[in-house]
């Protein structure tokens, strides 16, 4: 199970934690930061950054708990930073006896490894033969060693943490089957534990501070609740002191003088990464590293939000003051005589977890494509996380980075951004225009034509003639009250219902249907055909209103007095009209005729008149 997991219902990706990350150990997914668990050196200080709690490192509290459950005897090893975290309980025998309800039957101080180790760090300086060591107090510097520089192996000092230590003189002391509880503000101690699985340095469960806390509230310990009790032995001589940069060498007789020291001693992460990487490349520095990643462990991400530093290292220098008051010299030195030959020795290995170094021309292409091609275009101002804008193209050729990490290029793209928002809302302006005078002219059109189609219904109910419309189904689209009387009372009864005969099938209303049919299939208009309906006789003539989709059909009945009178009328017209036509034409023919006999006839007469005239001469 990875230390450190995302809830990614919380995370806003802020990059906040991409920014502190000295192992670039996160990875930025499509709407959440993601810990890339191979690399993570379980600083947790990505934990301590994120307002949002979107981050946070595996729990310890069940396991804790079922320890305490367990029959074998349970051993409670205590940071000594925990002056500086509880200060809000006055006196630390009451803290003890707080820790001793929860369950636990030993409650030691991690201060006396520290001592231990103190003059084992002693030797190592004494005994100098030209290398130069970098503490492993750390667990997190011990991760960041062994992933990344892996040319400073050698050089870590080759000691357990204190806590591993104090595991196994609690172990010599107490039996070597007790379960062991860490109480730590350090959150790296939970992947260091596990190395020292099945030997006396194990230690079974780490709890951090912010943990222990919510223990004593789930069980409702306070200091008013419980007897006060002291720490068991052995008790620590200026072990105490290790929280606090320099601490771990106070506790030596060391001297650490500016002019005389050949120890550096920092913390912080930015003093953290630096010193690593110039003790690495600078040969000037001819020191040994004494390294905290955070702040001094008072400052660890194992404690509560909000401690204030100084405030927490005043506690903790005032506890040991306190403490060395009543001190038992010789009792301290039994122990550390007693165990003066205890092996704290470790190895370190390489954790190959380096990733490739991208190509110049890969660099280059990601640096075109955000705009920065230029070194003046570089701004290098580390918002996304990373030094310069060149280890973020490495980052992003390697995958744990994107684009959108960049201000200035997301600046550059939501500003082409926003101005083609621009372009398109100036076109939606005016398509929002247009179809508003769209709009007014159809809802003008709409209304004419409203008005034209009742306009058109009027004078259909005032025409005396049947008149219906039909689709290409034979459906009704609209009929007058003529066209319902000529059908008959079961038509007249349905319009009452349905107004118009509006979709009745035409084919169960009349049996001339065909002819509208006829029409809509060939789009030739059938006029004045006569046909029986029943005892009726209709005169019907059927025209195309939509080719093929719509007709119209006008149907008189002939038997009406008025149409009859008006038909008898219109048909005389037409017998009248006929006559005169064959008259005319007859006239004409005769007058042809006429014409044509009287030029013979002339022609007769002239040539006998001729005739004659010859005759008389002879």
């Amino acid at each position: 199970m990875p230390l450190i997991k995302t809830d990614q219902n919380k995370c806003n990706l802020s990059y906040t934690c991409i920014r502190v990350c000295p192992a670039k150990a996160i990875k930025i997914e499509k709407d959440h930061a993601e810990i890339l668990p191979s690399r993570c050196i379980s600083c947790g200080n990505c934990v301590s950054v994120c307002s949002q709690n979107a981050l946070t490192y595996k729990n310890s509290e069940e396991k804790t708990l079922a320890i305490l459950k367990n029959k074998s005897k349970s051993i409670a090893i205590c940071d000594p930073a925990i002056s500086g975290e509880f200060d809000d309980i006055l006196d630390y025998r009451n803290f003890v006896g707080m820790i001793k309800a929860l369950g636990f039957d030993y409650v030691v101080e991690s201060a006396f490894g520290v001592d231990l180790l103190a003059a084992k760090y002693k030797e190592l300086i004494t005994d100098f033969h030209g290398k130069y060591y970098i503490s492993s107090k750390c667990p997190a510097t011990i991760n960041q060693i062994e992933n990344f520089h892996h040319e400073l192996i050698d050089n870590l000092a080759p000691l357990v943490t204190p806590s591993i230590a104090m595991a196994k003189v609690s172990r010599h002391l107490y039996g070597n089957d007790s379960n062991i509880v860490l109480l730590t503000p350090c959150v790296a101690a939970k992947t260091d534990i596990p190395k020292f699985k099945g030997t006396d340095g194990e230690i079974n469960e780490v709890l951090s501070f912010s943990e222990l806390r919510n223990l004593f509230k789930e069980k409702e310990i306070t200091e008013t609740s419980v007897e006060h009790s002291e720490f068991d032995p052995p008790i620590s001589k200026l072990g105490g002191l290790f929280p606090i940069s320099h601490g771990l060498f106070q506790a030596t007789d060391i001297n650490l003088g500016l002019l005389d020291c050949e120890i550096l001693s920092t913390d912080g992460r930015n003093n953290f990464i630096q010193s690593i990487n110039e003790f690495q490349n600078d040969s000037s520095i001819n020191k040994h590293l004494d390294l905290f990643y955070c702040e001094g462990c008072i400052m660890g991400p194992g404690s509560s939000k909000g401690g204030r530093k100084f405030s927490r290292r005043s506690k903790v220098i005032q506890y040991v003051k306190k403490r060395l008051r009543k001190f038992d010299n010789n009792k301290w030195a039994e122990y550390m005589l007693m165990f003066k030959e205890l092996d704290l020795s470790r190895n370190f290995k390489v954790q190959n977890v380096i990733l490739k170094t991208p190509s110049e021309n890969q660099i280059q292409e990601v640096l075109v494509e955000m705009g920065k091609e230029n070194s003046s275009n570089q701004l290098d101002c580390k918002s996304c996380g990373y030094e310069t804008c060149i280890k973020f193209a490495e980052a992003k050729i390697q995958g744990l980075s994107k684009y959108e990490m960049c201000p200035s290029y997301t600046i550059k793209k939501l500003n082409n951004s926003n101005l083609k928002l621009e372009k398109i809302n100036k076109q939606l302006s005016e398509t929002k225009s247009a179809l508003k005078k769209s709009e007014k002219e159809a809802k003008r059109e709409r209304e004419i034509a409203q008005e034209a189609s009742e306009t058109v219904s009027a004078m259909l109910q005032k025409l005396p003639s049947g008149v219906v419309i039909v689709d290409k189904n034979l459906k009704i689209i609209e009929s007058n009250k003529s066209f319902v009387k000529l059908l008959g009372e079961e038509a007249i009864m349905l319009n009452d219902i349905i107004p118009g005969l509006v979709d009745a099938d035409l084919t169960k209303l009349i049996s001339f249907h065909k002819i509208f049919s006829t029409v809509i299939l060939n789009g030739e208009d059938i006029l004045n055909k006569d046909i029986n309906f029943g005892s009726k006789l209709f005169n019907v003539s059927v025209f195309t209103i939509k080719k093929n989709e719509v007709v119209g059909g006008i149907i008189r009945d002939l038997y009406a007095p008025e149409v009859r009178k008006e038909e008898v009328i219109g048909r005389a017209r037409a017998v009248i009209k006929e006559n005169l036509q064959t008259v005319q034409q007859i006239a004409f023919l005769l007058g042809e005729s006429a014409s044509k006999t009287e030029k013979i006839l002339n022609s007769i007469i002239q040539s006998h008149s001729v005739e004659d005239k010859h005759n008389d001469e002879q």
